[in-house]
Parts: structure tokens; C-alpha cells; sequence
């Protein structure tokens, strides 16, 4: 990797908890620390279907990822809030399918380039940025991006439960539309958000989340439908992102912490939240 790969390592925030390690922690990864452990049960105390909806998310990212590289065509990706490194991160998932493909990471949280740099720094075609996805100019003008990525044709995009990380909405929308009005026609867009048909559950989660220091609002279904509604989803289109093209046969998840082993299944009773989203094509 060139450009912030050769930047000093930045601080890593250890006096709260972040969405990467939470995130990290459910899925069973190792680069998580107490307080964040500790947000993720209190949270799971509330609303036990989380676990399984993280997880079921990191399963979407695997399918999505397959279908714009090995059906769409897609061999440019820009993953913003890509999160920490685990198994069949995008770029493997890419290169898989298409052995050219060119991946930026993007992620506010330092911690993820630190661990970024020592996954990456092999992969010429893979790189990893710190930068505020409300901020699109300055990911899309950055000089690792410049050099991975060619604008004039088309890109996928991709958003993978995370416009929930940003609580003020013209800063969500701007975020996810601002990348995808300087891609080409023909670009797609991957996506899944944190949501609850209740807006009062919705309300609730938010607000027990944000007292922990963590940026967050959940959000109802019509609110991402009105900033996505001049993209074409591609078929089963936006619901739960567990009815996105299921495919039993894709490889599974490392197991979740013991320790959470009583809330795996727990959406099978039911769901008050869940990540809705899909993929999309830009005309």
C-alpha cells in the first residue's frame, strides 16, 4: 500500500467504547476491549435479537459483495465504515470472484487502520483510509482512492450497517448519496442500516446506545427508502437483509463468544430491529 500506509500509527481510543470493536465482538474477533463487551450485553439484555442481526449482516456482506463481483461486473469497490478485519473481508470476497478487483477501506475509527495496514500490506490493489463519511469529497479526493479507483466507470459502493453510526440524518443522507452522485452510470450501491418498524423501539435503542458514547441513531425503513429512491434495487429489492438471495451453502461465521451463546436464535422469536437494505444500480 502507498499513501497513509506510510503515516504514523494514529491513537488508538481505548476511553470508550466504538461500533468497530462492538461490531468486532460479535462476531467473535479479538480486538475488542471490556467497555465494549460490556455495552454489547447491556444492549443485548434489551434487544437480544442484535447478536444474530450483526451476524446476519456480516453473512449479507458475503453475498452482496459475490453478487457485484461475479455477476454485476463491478471490480472497484469503496467500502465505507468497513469496520475491523475478520473473515472474508471484502477484498477477499472481490478477488475471489474477480482476482482484479480494487478495494479502498474507509473507517473513522483509527483502530481499523492500524489493523488494516498489517492485513493489507501485501495487496497492492487494497488500501485502507481514515476519513468521516460525511465528508464524501474528501474520501473521494483523497490520494489512495484517486489511485484505486476510476470514477468514470462504475464502482460499487458499499454502506454495510453503518449510516446508523451517524445520528444526524442530512449527515446519513449526504453520506450515502454523496458517493454515488460522482459514480458512474452502471455503479451499485450495497447497504443495510439498523431499523425498527416502531419508531418508539427505534427511539429507545438510540438513546440506550448513546449514553454508552457511542454515535448512533436507529432509524424506520421509509426514511432510507427516501434517500435511496433514485437508485433501481436489484431483485428481492430492500427488506431484511437476511432475505437478501439466502444461500446456505455460503461459508459460515466464526462462532460468537461464549459468553453471548444465549442470545444466538433469538430472532427466531422475532425481530423489533433488524438491518434493512439491499443492493442497488445507479441508471
Amino acid at each position: 500500500m502507498t499513501g497513509e500506509s506510510a503515516s504514523p500509527q494514529p491513537d488508538v481510543p481505548t476511553d470508550r467504547p466504538t461500533a468497530a470493536r462492538i461490531y468486532d465482538y460479535g462476531l467473535g474477533g479479538k480486538d475488542n476491549y471490556a467497555m465494549d463487551r460490556e455495552l454489547a450485553k447491556g444492549t443485548l439484555e434489551v434487544f437480544p435479537e442484535m447478536l444474530d442481526v450483526a451476524r446476519q449482516n456480516r453473512l449479507y456482506l458475503y453475498r452482496a459483495v459475490r453478487y457485484l463481483a461475479a455477476e454485476a461486473g463491478i471490480s472497484q469497490f469503496l467500502d465505507l465504515g468497513s469496520g475491523l478485519p475478520t473473515d472474508n473481508n471484502v477484498h477477499q470476497v472481490a478477488q475471489e470472484f474477480a482476482p482484479e478487483s480494487r478495494v479502498v477501506y474507509v473507517d473513522i475509527d483509527p483502530i481499523v487502520l492500524v489493523h488494516g495496514h498489517a492485513l493489507l500490506a501485501d495487496n497492492p490493489n487494497t488500501t485502507v483510509i481514515t476519513a468521516d463519511m460525511t465528508q464524501p469529497e474528501h474520501i473521494l479526493g483523497h490520494p489512495d482512492t484517486q489511485r484505486l479507483i476510476d470514477f468514470n466507470q462504475p464502482v460499487g459502493v458499499l454502506m454495510f450497517s453503518i449510516p446508523h453510526c451517524i445520528p444526524d440524518d442530512e449527515g446519513a443522507r449526504r453520506a450515502i448519496q454523496g458517493p454515488m452522485e460522482h459514480a458512474a452510470s452502471g455503479s451499485y450501491l450495497a447497504i443495510s442500516h439498523v431499523v425498527s418498524e416502531d419508531p418508539v423501539a427505534a427511539a429507545e435503542m438510540s438513546a440506550a446506545v448513546v449514553e454508552q458514547g457511542v454515535p448512533w441513531k436507529t432509524r424506520t425503513p421509509d426514511v432510507l427508502d427516501g434517500w435511496l429512491r433514485e437508485l433501481e434495487p436489484v431483485e428481492p429489492g430492500l427488506g431484511d437483509i437476511v432475505n437478501w438471495r439466502p444461500d446456505p451453502t455460503q461459508p459460515p461465521l466464526p462462532p460468537a463468544p461464549g459468553e453471548l451463546n444465549r442470545y444466538v436464535g433469538a430472532s427466531a422469536g422475532g425481530k423489533d430491529m433488524f438491518e434493512y437494505g439491499g443492493v442497488l444500480r445507479k441508471p
